[in-house]
């Protein structure tokens, strides 16, 4: 059947016109040739010829019964109308004015959606309560972590005078310990030279007293 409509329907043009602004229907022209299937759609539902106008697939071959046969002059086809426009020589049109959705079947959104209940004075002590404790608890870690850096501060400074004092204590006494070392050595220094002094002395004397011997024997 859909083989026979394609070879008849030589000429199809599908017009859609959508007034929306205007408030007007959208409506489908459908204009078929003088040699097309004039005859042949009073005997098809407007459903299944639109259906076999559009899938050409020789495969499928839908069956059709006789009270499946749509009057075109005036019909009304669940959800669209169809209304005869005119007959000519040339071939014949028609017009397909599709409804408008209902919504009459959908839920309404304010039953579906559950309804807001005001807190009653119990429930805003509760809250009230709660965000009371939520404040003591986030200022008591408040003050718990400025005491523990306080804390860790107090630690920081108390070794950085501890490390300090040690410091000071070791410099003294390594400085005193040198100028002990110092303080010998001068020492030492000093009783060396004084000994020399001393043989030098000491020399000298005996040079002294052998000359005089040595004169006192010449005469």
């Amino acid at each position: 059947m859909s083989q026979m409509l394609l070879s008849y329907a030589t000429y199809i043009v599908f017009k859609i016109t959508v007034f929306s602004s205007m408030g007007i229907e959208p409506i489908i022209l459908l204009y078929c040739s003088k040699y097309s299937y004039r005859d042949k759609v009073k005997e098809l539902p407007l459903v299944s010829l639109l259906c076999s106008c559009i899938n050409s697939n020789p495969a499928e071959k839908p069956t059709y019964k006789a009270e499946d046969a749509v009057d075109l002059n005036w019909c009304v086809i669940k959800d669209m109308e169809v209304i005869e426009l005119n007959k000519r020589a040339s071939g014949q049109a028609f017009e397909v004015i599709l409804k408008p959705p209902s919504f009459d079947g959908m839920p309404e959104l304010n039953t579906s959606m559950p309804q807001r209940k005001d807190p009653s004075l119990e429930e805003i002590q509760k809250k009230l309560e709660a965000a009371e404790e939520r404040r003591k608890f986030q200022e008591a870690e408040m003050l718990k972590h400025l005491a523990e850096k306080r804390e860790h501060e107090r630690e920081v400074i108390q070794k950085a005078f501890e490390e300090n004092n040690n410091f000071i204590k070791n410099a003294k006494e390594k400085l005193e310990q040198k100028m002990e070392a110092n303080k010998e050595n001068r020492e030492a220094l000093l009783a060396a030279m004084l000994e020399r002094l001393q043989e030098k002395d000491k020399h000298a004397e005996e040079v002294r007293k052998n000359k005089e011997l040595k004169e006192e024997a010449c005469r």
